[in-house]
């Protein structure tokens, strides 16, 4: 009897037990890395409209078309594996550290839990993946604008190497801290006020995976609109030929980008973007609840 109730005790103790830092964000990185390996060529067709007015001209549809026929299907999958070493480094930081990042900003109680603290936690979380992810997201960038051949993440690495040095894999990091507190803080913070949104409307509990989906896709469209700017300035800076500068930095890109093409063209991709950014943040977002569940955490 002793014996039973011993050993009762332990499972409660080990069912109740808080999953560590590490396992928090190893949870982020798999949910991430499952959900790029699906939505990537969304990513190569946005990045091509972006970088060329001739494949912007053609959009989503047409790029797609244009990449499937000269390059072959495979090329929709060019990069994919910095993509996955992007978002092992990137996103299971920026989602793994935002509840961390929330209790550090004060938000221990429901009167402290207010939108700008949600936003400013999402942020910090966004701004340390992205200087942990911005190599793999150059190496990610430049391969998925290659036509022709599947490029080698090696060879590409080895080239951008001898150009440029290590502060190649650094390029565009302004914009890209940027672009990812804006992105993380959006995300978070939109997820976080939706679901309150959601649960007082349908009466549902937070754990509901028909909440997690409205939440996140909400938040998704929010994201875009706000994120796209920093997305085209980090592509275009990312994407400058080795032997070539364009553009100086992040703020000598967004000026030159409004002079010579249009303020328009800072939301060029909004579509592409919108479509990668719907199902990435759902399945993100839904994945990750669902693995803290089954560790036993409560929902975020």
């Amino acid at each position: 009897m002793s014996f039973t109730k011993e050993r009762k005790q332990q499972v409660l103790a080990t069912a109740s037990a808080q999953p560590s830092l590490l396992q928090q964000v190893g949870m982020a990185g798999a949910a991430a890395v499952f959900t790029v390996t699906f939505i990537h060529p969304i990513d190569v067709v946005k990045t091509r409209i972006q970088i060329s007015s001739e494949y912007g001209a053609l959009g989503m549809s047409g790029t797609t078309k244009k990449i499937m026929s000269s390059e072959g299907v495979s090329a929709l999958w060019k990069g994919v594996n910095a993509a996955w070493l992007r978002e092992s480094s990137y996103t299971s930081l920026r989602l793994g550290l935002y509840e961390p990042c929330k209790v550090a900003f004060g938000c221990t109680t429901p009167e402290t839990t207010t939108f700008i603290k949600k936003f400013a936690a999402g942020s910090a979380a966004g701004a340390l993946g992205s200087i942990a992810g911005n190599p793999f997201d150059v190496l990610k960038t430049k391969m998925m604008a290659t036509e022709g051949a599947v490029p080698s993440i090696t060879i590409t690495a080895k080239e951008l190497m001898a150009s440029q040095g290590i502060g190649g894999f650094y390029r565009g990091i302004d914009s890209n801290v940027a672009r990812a507190m804006v992105l993380n803080g959006t995300k978070m913070a939109c997820y976080d006020q939706a679901k309150g949104v959601v649960v007082n409307t349908t009466g549902l509990p937070k754990s509901s995976l028909l909440v997690q989906f409205l939440s996140a896709a909400s938040a998704g469209f929010f994201m875009t609109c706000t994120v796209s700017p920093f997305d085209m300035i980090r592509t275009r800076l990312m994407n400058q030929p080795n032997d070539a500068k364009i553009y100086n930095n992040a703020a000598d890109c967004f000026i030159k980008i409004v002079k010579n093409e249009g303020p328009l063209t800072l939301w060029r991709g909004f579509i592409p973007i919108w479509s990668r950014f719907a199902p990435t943040t759902t399945l993100q977002l839904v994945i990750f609840e669902q693995l803290r569940g089954m560790m036993g955490m409560k929902a975020l």
